[in-house]
């Protein structure tokens, strides 16, 4: 009767206990979590000139917000949340705005210069992004006289764009931590298939683009559909 007891009692202690806690891994697919960034209070942003996205300048980290969601990536993987300081959770693709970011742009904002232009950036309270940032996007908020709050500036052609996102989807390839990664991703892709974890099921529920619209891989890996 005791050994009966105490077995009810250990079985009801790993049921009670959430996995996510137990170990810092996507138990979907195996993959590492990155650590968590604590805020003493919820953290404030900028937005990056050209895009509507967010950042918060003042850490390590690159923390982004956009399209409603915080992206991070760590180790060469994106990892998204609805939440700034928990649950990530792996994101296959390349986020698409991540190629419309100038990647210098911490030198940027340390010197108030974005490409020859002073830059006043406005700093944006959590709460107020949070309650902003959809009717930002619709009205097209930061462009128009506000230019991004970058005097003097002129918006680049669409084909300067283009090409802009070009080159960095090449730099991007080059990141010794990027590179660790797609080679990990080919050496899963040529495991055996009855060796692999069943991922089909489990992993994070994210629409795969057709084929006719994803953009070209050079060296940057798969960037995700633009919405």
């Amino acid at each position: 009767m005791k050994k009966l007891l105490f077995g009810t009692m250990l079985l009801t202690l790993v049921i009670a206990v959430p996995i996510p806690t137990m170990a810092g891994i996507d138990i979907h697919i195996g993959i590492p979590l990155p650590p968590p960034i604590v805020f003493p209070v919820p953290p404030e942003l900028i937005v990056i000139p050209d895009t509507y996205v967010y950042v918060v300048p003042n850490i390590d980290d690159d923390l982004f917000f956009w399209d409603g969601w915080w992206w991070r990536l760590w180790e060469g993987r994106w990892y998204r949340s609805r939440y700034y300081d928990r649950d990530w959770i792996y994101y296959r693709y390349i986020p698409y705005f991540y190629y419309d970011i100038d990647f210098g742009w911490r030198e940027f904002y340390r010197d108030h210069n974005w490409h020859g232009h002073r830059w006043d950036y406005q700093r944006i309270p959590y709460q107020h992004l949070q309650q902003n940032w959809r009717g930002w996007y619709s009205n097209r908020y930061w462009e128009g006289g506000r230019r991004w709050n970058v005097e003097k500036y002129q918006l680049p052609s669409p084909e300067q764009k283009q090409e802009l996102r070009r080159q960095r989807q090449y730099e991007y390839g080059r990141r010794p931590d990027v590179q660790k990664y797609e080679q990990w991703r080919r050496e899963e892709q040529r495991r055996p298939q009855a060796q692999q974890p069943q991922r089909q099921e489990l992993r994070p529920q994210v629409r795969e683009p057709q084929r006719s619209e994803r953009q070209g891989r050079l060296e940057g890996g798969e960037v995700e559909r633009r919405r």
